[in-house]
């Protein structure tokens, strides 16, 4: 299955893939008008340090923890991508406290995001892959 993955050696730290995330989930089809002046909540995020950076998003682990502590069912796993039905999700954050990397955050309604690889989008690839201007996200199988 192919996933994300960060070479930390190339990345900037710019946070392009913050946005390119939060406006491919954002549902909306003009980019200023659905970031300028807003609070951006992004499923992949960039951690920084004094001479490393690198983004961290869901590895879609084969035995996810999070998916076993999730006590509403909202969390489940569909040819191998981990999903969140947010309709399910009753905000324990459960999840957000089993996951190991560090990758599940609350959302803007309140519910717990993740990345989905984009699945979800209109699109179909991870906008962070594409959005990242010095080629430190890839996806692919390894």
């Amino acid at each position: 299955m192919k996933r994300v993955y960060v070479n930390e050696k190339w990345c900037l730290g710019c946070h392009l893939c913050e946005y390119n995330c939060a406006f491919a989930n954002s549902g909306m089809t003009d980019m200023v008008k659905a970031l300028k002046d807003r609070d951006i909540f992004p499923r992949i995020r960039v951690e920084e340090g004094d001479s490393i950076n690198f983004a961290v998003s869901c590895r879609h682990c084969d035995n996810p923890l999070c998916v076993k502590g999730c006590i509403s069912g909202a969390l489940s796993i569909q040819d191998g991508v981990i999903s969140i039905d947010s309709n399910k999700c009753v905000g324990c954050f459960t999840c957000v406290l089993s996951c190991p990397y560090g990758c599940i955050s609350t959302s803007e309604s309140g519910a717990v995001q993740k990345c989905e690889l984009c699945t979800k989008n209109a699109d179909g690839t991870p906008q962070c892959v594409a959005g990242c201007p010095n080629n430190a996200i890839v996806f692919e199988e390894r």
